[in-house]
């Protein structure tokens, strides 16, 4: 009797244990498994990128203007400012037709893109410490109303540089040496030259059966 109780003991006592081991694994579980609201959080942070960015040659010595391509692949955000080590100021300015007005923010969308390019948006920079030269680069950072700085190296490029009309003309160049490509391989269709044989032949005939007409004329 006594080691049946015993034994008893021993399988409650067991099965405790195993059921607390099982709910302290519960309870990690829980913690290891991401938080629902910290990915919408990361899904609502924007997610800032910039390319093409440039500045001509200016034509005056103390101001010069800035283009680039800020693509965003996350929520919307809001460019607020800009600066630069070589310039006195930086400011903000939008095209409109053809005026050109000075803007205090740009809206990025959410998922797309905010395009600074000839003709339309873009950057001022003022009061230039010296005037830039082809090959050199500019340094702007740009400020967010969400996201961090982001410090950008714009080369200078030639003051006619134009990234647009040069793809377009790329583009016109392959399409023309498709066509070139396309003609040399059309077989001829130029008739042949060539005399046929039977007028050949005719000509020789009627040679052979009056030789005295062609020689009295």
């Amino acid at each position: 009797m006594n080691h049946r109780t015993t034994r008893r003991r021993l399988l409650t006592g067991s099965a405790i244990v195993l059921t607390a081991a099982l709910a302290l694994t519960g309870c990690s579980d829980d913690k290891d498994t991401k938080n629902p609201a910290d990915a919408t959080a990361a899904a609502d942070k924007p997610d800032l990128k910039v390319s093409g960015a440039y500045v001509p040659v200016p034509a005056m010595a103390d101001m010069a203007g800035g283009f680039f391509t800020l693509t965003n692949k996350g929520a919307a955000d809001t460019l607020v400012s800009a600066s630069s080590p070589l310039a006195g100021s930086v400011t903000l300015h939008a095209t409109k037709g053809s005026t050109m007005k000075e803007q205090k923010s740009f809206a990025v969308p959410a998922n797309g893109q905010l395009v600074f390019a000839r003709g339309g948006n873009h950057i001022m920079l003022e009061k230039l410490k010296r005037k830039p030269k082809q090959g050199d680069t500019v340094e702007v950072t740009l400020r967010f109303e969400k996201s961090a700085p982001i410090t950008v190296e714009m080369p200078v490029k030639p003051a006619t540089y134009n990234p647009k009309a040069g793809a377009k003309t790329h583009m016109a160049q392959e399409q023309h040496a498709s066509h070139s490509a396309n003609s040399s391989r059309e077989p001829s269709r130029e008739p042949s030259r060539e005399p046929s044989r039977d007028s050949s032949q005719h000509s020789s005939q009627h040679s052979s059966q009056h030789p005295s007409q062609h020689s009295s004329h």
